[in-house]
C-alpha cells in the first residue's frame, strides 16, 4: 500500500471556498488502475491558516506514479488553483508513504 498526501495551508476565512473547490472537482481517479480511496482532511488551525491534506491510498507506489503521468491526472489538474489562488498560502507540500506493516 502507498499513501500520497498533499498538505495545503489555506488562508483563514477561505476554508469553505477550498472545500467547495474539492467537492466540485472532477478527479478521474476511478479511471486509474491501483487507486483505492481518497479523503480530504481538515487539520489544525494556526493564526493565519487552516491545514488541509489530500489523502489518497494506492495499491502500490508504481500505481501512484502511473497516475501522475496519466491523462486522467492532467485532466484533474487542468484547473488547479483557478481564480481563487489567493486562498493558498504557498504551494502544497507533497508527502508519500509506503506501508511497512
Amino acid at each position: 500500500m502507498y499513501i500520497a498526501m498533499n498538505r495545503f495551508r489555506i488562508a483563514k476565512g477561505s476554508e469553505a471556498d477550498f472545500e467547495q473547490i474539492w467537492a466540485e472537482r472532477e478527479t478521474f481517479l476511478d479511471e486509474v488502475p491501483g487507486f483505492v480511496e481518497f479523503h480530504l482532511l481538515r487539520g489544525p488551525e494556526a493564526e493565519d491558516h487552516t491545514l488541509y491534506a489530500s489523502h489518497s491510498v494506492w495499491e502500490t507506489e508504481d500505481a501512484f506514479i502511473g497516475w501522475t503521468k496519466s491523462e486522467a491526472f492532467r485532466k484533474a489538474h487542468a484547473k488547479a488553483g483557478g481564480a481563487k489562488k489567493d486562498i493558498y498560502l504557498g504551494p502544497p507540500q507533497f508527502e508519500g508513504f509506503t506501508s511497512v506493516l
